[in-house]
């Protein structure tokens, strides 16, 4: 008997859901998540303007300019403004290829799915290893970042109400982030009911910071505001660099601060109409940075002091107040520096919300150590991967202990994020036009047979690009120990121990993404979902994940 007649033989005693009760899921998203053989664990109480929201917050356009200032000044007014402007169009090019791939296979453990589903039968299995590696630590990196600046804005505030007159320790410091990271845990585990709709509460507030800056900067500095032809072809060099890479390492802000739109991808498996929700979300959350940022940073440009190595080297530690200091003063500047932590604060909300969801697809799949541990889901709190949360907070803890050492290895977290995320970002794109352009059939977002594999092509060079750039010490050549980029130490170290942990143990038990359905109790949607993939619903299934599909926390 075919596996047609089998499945037709099986229909009538099939389960009107699947993969998810109804309150979970509606019938179509299901379906989307069968073809890709997972069933529904999660509740999808993400609209598309809340995706688009979650990466919107995560990204923090204000928050995250002000603290990659440091990459951007040096390089003066045209650093500042064109290299946000160039970059960011490249990142949006980036999107457009990550789009394409999410809107076609929307899974939250999208990127070492499509690199398995992609790529060569020799390469698949260590490239998604290595890019789920990546890709979890990159996110984890940018939580520590994101906790890291807020302990910074926290303190620049206490600062300036002291008028400069004390000096955070690196223990201090420390002691804040630790406290914000615990913070962030809580409010994950216990939000989780109205984190979607939190989206938009936390995009609201973005926009209130840009507004109150792009109106106070001008009136404070209504007499002296830099003229056009400053603004937009002064050029300055305060590295030992040539200017022109000066110039270049000005890139790592808007590459630094457009780093969140992966999270769409996480949050696919929450997301209603995901074929939709996901890719939009990825375009309009780069394209509103892309906008809005370019905005600011001319803001910026027109109103802060022509003394740049004085804006670097404030006695508040950040350059950013330092430029609200000299516009509108003391109060002027604890307003709106509290406002601006605020939104840091919320920021590293939402990307933990992502990195646990893209942590717990990993468990899923049985690739991270205690994966039987970390793979529940608890239907106390919500539908959430409780303990996925909670072993992000521990491992963003021990990561930023490195700020104990010396700021040189706290700034490593910056680019930990960037380096591990554009690794796991390119990777998926290149095994898809290089191995696998023939499998790729398109969802209901795509740009084109024309335009999609020029796009892919063009997203893969910026990303190696940015690794690189990533791994440069911003200050010059011939590097101290205090000034010297550990990024390259922190990242091979995970890029090599993924893989060394690959071929001496896990070659030998991962296998790649696991299918987690029943088939048994497919509707007849469901099922012709899976065969139009060429799957047989009757074999090769592993049912369970070793009890794992089925394993909730009351």
């Amino acid at each position: 008997m075919s596996s047609q007649d089998r499945s037709s033989a099986k229909s009538p005693q099939r389960k009107p859901s699947v993969v998810a009760a109804p309150d979970l899921t509606s019938e179509e998203d299901a379906a989307v998540l069968a073809k890709l053989g997972y069933k529904q664990e999660l509740r999808r109480n993400f609209s598309m303007i809340e995706v688009f929201g979650i990466a919107f917050s995560i990204m923090g356009l204000l928050p995250s300019i002000a603290s990659t200032l440091s990459y951007s000044i040096p390089a003066g007014p045209v650093g500042l403004v064109w290299g946000w402007f160039l970059a960011s169009g490249l990142i949006f090019v980036v999107g457009l290829a990550m789009a394409d791939l999410g809107s076609a296979m929307p899974t939250s453990g999208g990127l070492y799915w499509w690199t398995h589903f992609f790529a060569s039968p020799a390469t698949r299995n260590p490239l998604s290893f290595l890019v789920g590696y990546s890709n979890t630590l990159g996110l984890v990196g940018g939580l520590c970042s994101i906790d890291y600046g807020f302990s910074l804005m926290f303190l620049s505030v206490i600062v300036v109400a002291r008028d400069g007159n004390w000096t955070p320790s690196n223990g201090t410091i420390y002691g804040v982030f630790l406290a914000c990271v615990l913070c962030h845990g809580i409010l994950a585990s216990t939000l989780s009911r109205i984190m979607g709709r939190l989206q938009t509460v936390f995009v609201i507030l973005n926009f209130v910071l840009i507004a109150a800056t792009i109106i106070a900067l001008p009136i404070g500095k209504a007499k002296s505001r830099n003229n056009g032809s400053y603004i937009f072809t002064h050029t300055e060099n305060l590295t030992t660099w040539p200017t022109g890479w000066a110039f270049m390492l000005s890139w790592l802000s808007p590459i630094w601060t457009i780093g969140g739109f992966d999270s769409c991808v996480h949050m696919s498996e929450e997301a209603a109409n995901a074929t939709k929700a996901v890719p939009y979300g990825i375009l309009m959350s780069i394209g509103s940075c892309w906008l809005f940022g370019f905005i600011l940073v001319i803001v910026i440009a027109a109103c802060m002091s022509t003394d740049l190595s004085h804006i670097l080297s404030s006695p508040f530690g950040q350059p950013m107040a330092q430029i609200y200091y000299d516009a509108i003063g003391k109060h002027g500047t604890l307003g709106l520096m509290s406002l601006l932590m605020i939104v840091q604060f919320l920021m590293g909300l939402s990307i933990l919300v992502a990195s646990s969801r893209q942590s717990w697809a990993f468990s899923r799949d049985g690739a991270l150590p205690f994966s039987r541990f970390f793979r529940p889901i608890s239907q106390r709190f919500g539908y959430i991967p409780l303990r996925a949360i909670w072993g992000c907070v521990l491992l963003a803890a021990v990561l930023g202990l490195l700020s104990l050492i010396a700021p040189a290895a706290a700034q490593a977290l910056f680019s930990l994020a960037v380096a591990g995320n554009n690794l796991a970002w390119g990777i998926p794109i290149f095994a898809r036009v290089y191995w696998g352009q023939k499998k790729f059939n398109p969802g209901p977002f795509y740009t084109g047979d024309r335009f999609s594999v020029p796009i892919a092509w063009t997203a893969i060079a910026f990303l190696v690009f940015g690794i690189f750039l990533s791994m440069f010490p911003v200050g010059g050549p011939n590097p101290t120990p205090e000034s010297m980029n550990y990024t390259v130490v922190i990242n091979c170290a995970v890029w090599f121990g993924a893989l060394a942990y690959y071929f001496i143990d896990a070659r030998k038990w991962f296998t790649g993404p696991k299918m987690t359905i029943d088939t048994d109790d497919l509707t007849e949607r469901q099922a012709q979902a899976l065969r139009d993939e060429g799957l047989d619903e009757g074999v090769g299934v592993q049912k369970g994940l070793e009890g794992r599909d089925t394993e909730v926390l009351g």
